[in-house]
């Protein structure tokens, strides 16, 4: 259970940092270096329990990669798109009249697609080669990577699709009208797509990580 909470907390903080960020009035640079800060902090807190995934696609590589069970990934997802929703829903009671009214959809629906797969798949590359790999067991510089990889994703991709690289994230600014419903589709392909992609080149440069 304690796994599933971790989850839960890490993930909620991260979606709760892109919503009051975005919708709070935050702009320009500081954006995505405050988002990966967000991610970075939690998976420093809870990456010694449950990995500190936050993000159903990293939970998807790692599955492919071997390091969780298909119940147990299933589990982390749940939490962690739960964790969003709530997210979600606490950032659009504290900033109110501000949130969008209604999303628009993306025009560029391949840059979008090919942004979220390209994202997605750096992030998933980073975390099992920097928390998995038996080869860099115990290092202490893991959060970073991984924070650091979603703050340089969104400054290079973000204007393609919004920057999600996470599907627990896109369901989250979805329900805060940042991103319109008909294309969630796209972060669940790209996303998904992308961490399967990581994991199996992963796979492929480490057979003997097992």
């Amino acid at each position: 259970m304690k796994k599933y909470i971790t989850e839960f907390i890490g993930t909620f903080f991260l979606v709760l940092t892109i919503g009051l960020t975005v919708n709070g009035g935050l702009t320009g640079i500081m954006t995505p270096l405050v988002i990966g800060s967000s991610l970075m902090i939690m998976v420093y807190a809870g990456g010694h329990i449950s990995g500190g995934h936050y993000n159903p696609a990293v939970t998807l590589a790692v599955l492919i990669r071997g390091r969780i069970n298909a119940a147990e990934a299933v589990i982390y997802m749940i939490s962690q798109v739960a964790a969003a929703i709530v997210a979600a829903l606490i950032v659009k009671y504290l900033v109110g009249s501000t949130m969008p009214v209604e999303a628009t959809a993306n025009p560029h629906v391949t840059k979008a697609l090919l942004a979220e797969l390209l994202g997605t798949f750096a992030l998933a590359y980073v975390v099992l080669n920097v928390a998995t790999a038996k080869a860099n067991a115990g290092n202490s510089y893991f959060g970073l990577a991984i924070g650091f990889t979603v703050m340089v994703m969104a400054y290079t991709l973000g204007s393609f699709s919004g920057g999600a690289f996470n599907v627990a994230v896109a369901v989250g600014i979805t329900v805060m009208k940042m991103a319109a419903w008909q294309d969630i589709w796209i972060y669940l392909i790209g996303c998904f797509g992308g961490a399967a992609i990581a994991a199996l080149v992963f796979k492929m440069n480490n057979p003997e990580d097992v």
